[in-house]
């Protein structure tokens, strides 16, 4: 059922669906189909881009039933019969399993829906399936591949399938967002995990200030830097989802800070006007110094944008970056603790319910399990779980000091910032430790096509102004471009 082009598709935004679906012209089952269909089409042949793990069965039924409610009822939210792809680490209380990529999980069924799942069930939208992930959220060994997961196998850059990186951990969210197999997806981040395939895949990426989107029902990472967030083609896309997400779960303590804080409809801060009279820094060192001529001529271009939109660029801005190698040991050690929580509470029938069984797990099947090796693991599982160690205690300090009052929120303060600007997830790390918000938006591609993002970065609770940079600097450019998902089969099948 081909209810209309690909490329009508490929940029119509949820509010036009909304009103298409309202005026009797489309139908969510209508909508459904053409996202299945590109599934079957690229998905799984063509470029093979193994973006989807699994799909909801009873997806089409969903849909039908929400066309009858919008009938007799009116929508009920923002994403009524809008089909919405899940990160395989995301709990939904159906008929789909949510395995983190794991083979030890891969027939468990969650005991019920993540905060996130029920906020867009209430929304009104069809939960079409999950994506695939790098293994765990990249958190199981160090060397494994981008998108690569021992139940998923290795999801394909759609601009460069089997050529380009396609960015980590949320890796099928953000190549089914940019081969356009759904309307968007739900990625998470504990450091650059939607910011990394969201500027790969040259599509729109929000990672919000922790506490913004309860973290219930999510395979973990780690407490003090896991978030959720939304993965769009258009920045409109993206604040629509992240509405649908907010809200104060009594399961989750972290929420209870964006009281007052959190906005249900982010569409508000749509301005195409808005870079007018903003002040964004551009740190250079250990950020920008990183990429190739090519990308820092994007860069160039993009600031240039700016400027002419109406912002002051201060460039560059100093803003910390060690000189050694920063690696925090907070990951290894929170990792235990959550990990055994949210195992402790699956099904009997699941064959793992500790990180220690999960280990034994994987050694017992090596083949299938242990391609990368399990280091992460291994180094969790050796701390006590308590996190009474002064080692933790004293980098999770250190963490915040220098993310936070000797990092962002220095910087911003003394050169009076609105946001920072970076290239894709260069900015990651700091803002992870902070738990601050970043949005990554489509900057252009280099010689080899390759895409790169540019990436806003601000301080808590800061979204509002984020999306309104994002909004007016995406509006400005209108740089994204689909990937040329025909030509990408023909090569591979050539």
């Amino acid at each position: 059922m081909e209810v209309f082009s690909d490329m009508w598709a490929e940029s119509v935004t949820i509010p036009e669906l909304q009103q298409l679906m309202t005026d009797g012209e489309l139908t969510s089952v209508e909508l459904t189909w053409f996202f299945l269909q590109r599934i079957a089409r690229y998905d799984r042949q063509g470029p093979q881009l193994n973006s989807v793990i699994e799909l909801n069965p009873d997806a089409l039924h969903i849909a039908e039933a929400l066309d009858l409610e919008r009938r007799t009822r009116g929508a009920r939210g923002p994403l009524h019969g809008i089909p919405i792809l899940l990160k395989d680490n995301i709990d939904t209380g159906d008929k789909m399993h949510t395995s983190a990529g794991t083979l030890a999980l891969k027939d468990s069924y969650a005991p019920g829906d993540s905060w996130v799942a029920r906020k867009l069930r209430a929304a009104g939208a069809v939960i079409l399936g999950k994506t695939n992930l790098t293994e765990l959220a990249n958190f199981m060994t160090v060397g494994m591949p981008n998108g690569y997961s021992s139940r998923g196998g290795q999801v394909l850059n759609p601009y460069g399938p089997g050529k380009f990186d396609v960015g980590g951990s949320s890796s099928g969210s953000g190549a089914a967002v940019a081969a356009n197999l759904a309307t968007a997806a739900i990625g998470t981040e504990t450091s650059g995990s939607i910011l990394s395939p969201a500027s790969r895949n040259s599509i729109v990426g929000i990672k919000p200030t922790v506490g913004l989107v309860s973290r219930s029902g999510i395979i973990p990472i780690a407490h003090s830097q896991d978030t959720a967030g939304p993965m769009a083609r258009s920045v409109t896309d993206a604040a629509v989802v992240l509405g649908a997400l907010t809200g104060v779960d009594e399961a989750d303590p972290a929420t209870r800070t964006s009281v007052g804080r959190a906005y249900s409809d982010y569409t508000q801060f749509l301005d195409p006007n808005g870079l007018q009279g903003l002040r964004i820094g551009v740190p250079r060192e250990g950020y920008l110094d990183r990429l190739s001529a090519d990308q820092l001529a994007l860069v160039a271009q993009a600031i240039a944008a700016l400027r002419e939109a109406g912002a002051t660029v201060i460039d560059p801005v100093p803003l910390y970056y060690p000189k050694e190698k920063w690696v925090s040991p907070v990951l290894i050690y929170e990792f235990k603790v959550n990990l055994n929580a949210y195992l402790a509470r699956l099904d009997p029938s699941v064959p793992v319910h500790s990180l220690r069984e999960l280990i034994a797990f994987n050694f017992a099947h090596p083949k299938e399990t242990l391609k990368y090796g399990q280091t992460l693991l291994l180094k969790s599982e050796a701390t006590s779980g308590t996190l009474t160690e002064p080692e933790y205690i004293e980098a999770r300090a250190r963490d915040l000091r220098l993310s936070r009052d000797e990092g962002i929120d220095k910087t911003m303060r003394e050169y009076r910032l609105d946001a920072l600007l970076f290239a894709n997830n260069l900015g990651a790390g700091i803002a992870a430790r902070a738990g601050y918000p970043s949005i990554t938006v489509p900057g252009g591609y280099d010689s080899q096509g390759l895409p790169l993002g540019i990436t806003f970065t601000g301080r808590a609770y800061s979204e509002p102004t984020l999306i309104r940079i994002a909004y007016a600097f995406e509006q400005a450019t209108r740089l994204r471009r689909p990937p040329e998902l025909d030509r990408a089969e023909q090569k591979v099948d050539n």
